[in-house]
């Protein structure tokens, strides 16, 4: 994972996620594992961000324990929570 620190007004500064390796991936059941991403399969934020791998909220995923949507913001969360849609 490649973490990016962004400063906002007032000096808060925010983590936010540049590029991940893994996610935590939840079964209907609750039970989670984390599970390496093989792909990017579409986003509903732009169609090119599945060609090019781009991650966000509600993009669907290929990972080893199957296919997942994407329930986090990545890059204001700083993690991949994905949930398995079969």
């Amino acid at each position: 994972m490649v973490k990016r620190a962004t400063r906002l007004r007032g000096g808060t500064v925010t983590v936010g996620l540049a590029a991940a390796e893994t996610a935590n991936v939840a079964n209907h059941e609750g039970k989670v594992v984390k599970s390496k991403i093989l792909r990017v399969k579409q986003s509903p934020a732009n169609r090119d961000y599945g060609r090019r791998g781009v991650i966000t909220k509600g993009a669907v995923i290929d990972t080893e324990a199957g296919e997942a949507k994407v329930t986090s913001r990545p890059t204001d969360d700083g993690v991949v929570n994905a949930v398995l849609t079969k």
